[in-house]
């Protein structure tokens, strides 16, 4: 089985063709576990000032990113344009990455990775602005999760605690940007690769992954129950 930790932000425009390829690796794949990990690109809007020198410059600055993400994207579908005209200043990450932990913590893995879709959906082709708790809330309505359950997670301490554990995870492996792909906590793949590409790399893994390891014995094997000819020998 190969572990994925699938590292990501909601606003992070090559995170949004990478999770569409992810999901068509899984349905080819029978041997691979997605784990959904946040990164945070802008957690607060500090963090925007501090990149770009003020809040008003981070739009600009993206949409010439999302340019370069629809040329990725197979079915280019990002809404350039449309997010151009809209007046409001592009969204942090905290309010998104929260959503979309809460949704796991309430109904799993898939669970959070449906409403981490509909949020990029939300922000990429349809232009909201993910920041804003009610328009979270409306795109988590168009899911299949328990909304209530959600909304109470959505709030809830934990919550906090467990995107920030991710925050400290990413730390550990020194990942420097998303997507990133962590297999078996030990290969990376890293950025919006060809699908191709990806499958080549995870079957390679998975090649590595089931090699016997050749133990070297030291001192006897004595004292052991052992099988010879399909039946127990112990001595």
């Amino acid at each position: 089985m190969l572990r994925i930790e699938f590292f990501h932000d909601v606003i992070c425009s090559f995170c949004f063709p990478m999770s569409a390829r992810l999901r068509a690796i899984v349905r080819e794949l029978s041997n691979v576990e997605v784990v959904h990990k946040s990164f945070a690109l802008g957690w607060t809007e500090e963090d925007f000032i501090q990149m770009f020198g003020s809040r008003k410059q981070v739009k600009p600055e993206v949409l010439t990113h999302w340019a370069h993400a629809n040329e990725n994207d197979e079915q280019h579908r990002f809404n350039i344009e449309g997010m151009r005209a809209e007046s409001f200043d592009f969204p942090t990450s905290r309010n998104g990455l929260l959503a979309a932990k809460a949704a796991g913590l309430v109904g799993g893995q898939m669970m959070y990775w449906e409403v981490f879709d509909k949020l990029q959906e939300g922000l990429f082709v349809q232009n909201k602005n993910i920041e804003d708790p009610s328009v979270i809330e409306s795109l988590v309505k168009q899911t299949s999760i328990d909304f209530d359950e959600w909304q109470s997670q959505f709030a809830a301490p934990e919550t906090v605690q467990a995107v920030e554990e991710d925050f400290r995870l990413a730390q550990t492996y020194n990942l420097q940007g998303v997507p990133a792909l962590i297999v078996n906590e030990k290969y990376l793949i890293s950025g919006a690769q060809p699908a191709e590409v990806i499958l080549d790399n995870l079957k390679k893994i998975a090649e590595k992954e089931q090699t016997t390891i050749q133990l070297e014995v030291m001192g006897d094997n004595k004292a052991a129950c052992q099988l010879e000819d399909g039946k127990w020998a112990c001595e």
